[in-house]
């Protein structure tokens, strides 16, 4: 069993090289409020995992895991490691650290997911985070790769099933609102007019294919950090500080899942089935399995949303409707605040922002706000427990997990 002893986010407005700051401050800063966050000291962690997508790219720096020795003397010596899987690399790097914790080799570990995206031209970061997909293979005509490739996904729904506009402004309205209650969230404080939620040219021109400006999840500079541990080291942590193991939040469940690279062959793979990435649906149904939960125990889920078509396919992906019928969820207010299952009470990629490497470590502190009834003005009124969606490409690669309260 892996426990959250607490972590910290980082304000996803900020842009760090503005700011005169290097990936490498980001990095201590995170670390450093974190342990304070959580109430913990350096010599108490015993490995440290970082998720990160292309900092080779953007800031010209690998080998991120020999941050954490720069941060405390203390980490001299630490055993580090780096993972990568596009948008799902803050996901993988849990996987990783909850694996070592499971095995019995180390009982407390850091998992800091962090990317800086906002300091190169917006054409040149398209192209970096192109490197995700099947480099000279698929979407090479296009201008930017992310908004093509899902301007086809919207394309097979609407094939598949019909797709309505305002439907996919619809996920996109609630987001954005649901950010401005989220003080770390990079739209907090952008204004709309009601025409920004339509298909006018002007206020939400497009960007490519059928994806437009308010389609988009945001290019942002970001960190987050969690702090994983055993049972044993998570009953330790909460007798000094006169809490129970109850009332710590753990990782119940988790699905793990990967497909082609090439976003046509899934597709086409999937022609005639009942969902679009079977994939997805997988890892969806097998961090409940591992949790022992079903659908109706879920009581709100942070998912993936770097454009509003990836938020339609994993509502009907997590079974909040049928295949193809996502519209549904919309309209009748189930992923809205106070809804029957809230869809990205923090605003998403869409709204709070979207540093690929740390989002998936973002949605698991999240989570564990939510459980633990400290999510301040985004909290999920009795939220127990919350499940992740963390995609990393085009569904190549998939990670859910499962977080509740209470052993």
């Amino acid at each position: 069993m892996v426990y959250v002893l607490g972590g910290w986010q980082s304000d996803f407005a900020a842009n760090w090289d503005r700011q005169g700051m290097e990936i490498a401050d980001a990095f201590a800063v995170t670390l450093r409020e974190g342990m304070d966050a959580a109430k913990l000291d350096a010599s108490e962690i015993e490995t440290g995992h970082v998720g990160n997508f292309v900092a080779e790219l953007f800031a010209r720096q690998g080998l991120l895991g020999g941050f954490f020795g720069q941060v405390d003397p203390a980490f001299d010596g630490l055993p580090t490691s780096r993972h990568e899987a596009a948008c799902a690399s803050g996901s993988i790097a849990i996987l990783a650290a909850a694996a070592e914790i499971e095995a019995g080799r180390y009982g407390l570990a850091a998992v800091i997911g962090l990317e800086q995206m906002r300091n190169v031209p917006g054409q040149q970061a398209a192209e970096h985070l192109g490197a995700a997909a099947w480099t000279g293979h698929e979407f090479s005509e296009a201008r930017y790769v992310w908004p093509r490739a899902f301007s086809d996904l919207a394309d097979e729904y609407d094939r598949r099933y019909g797709l309505d506009y305002k439907h996919l402004m619809g996920i996109s309205e609630i987001n954005f609102g649901n950010a401005k209650r989220n003080p770390n969230a990079q739209s907090r404080a952008w204004a709309f007019t009601p025409e920004s939620f339509t298909a006018n040219d002007d206020a939400n021109p497009v960007v490519e294919g059928r994806t437009r400006k308010m389609d988009c999840g945001q290019v942002t500079d970001g960190t987050a950090v969690v702090f994983l541990a055993s049972a044993e080291r998570a009953a330790e942590y909460a007798a000094k500080r006169g809490l129970s193991l109850e009332d710590l939040p753990r990782i119940s469940g988790w699905g793990h899942r990967s497909a082609p690279i090439s976003q046509s062959t899934k597709m086409r793979a999937s022609a005639g089935e009942d969902y679009v990435f079977p994939q997805v649906r997988r890892a969806v149904l097998e961090a409940r399995a591992r949790a022992g939960v079903e659908l109706d125990g879920i009581d709100a889920v942070e998912t993936h949303d770097c454009f509003t078509v990836t938020e339609y396919m994993a509502i009907d992906h997590l079974g909040l409707t049928a295949p193809g019928e996502a519209w549904k969820a919309v309209e009748d207010g189930t992923i809205a605040m106070g809804g029957r299952c809230p869809v990205n009470p923090s605003g998403g990629l869409i709204g709070l922002g979207h540093p690929v490497g740390a989002t998936g470590v973002r949605m698991v502190l999240d989570a564990a706000k939510q459980v633990t009834g400290t999510a301040g003005d985004y909290q999920v009124e009795g939220a127990q427990r919350m499940q992740t969606l963390n995609i990393g490409g085009s569904t190549t690669t998939t990670v859910s997990f499962v977080v509740e309260r209470g052993a």
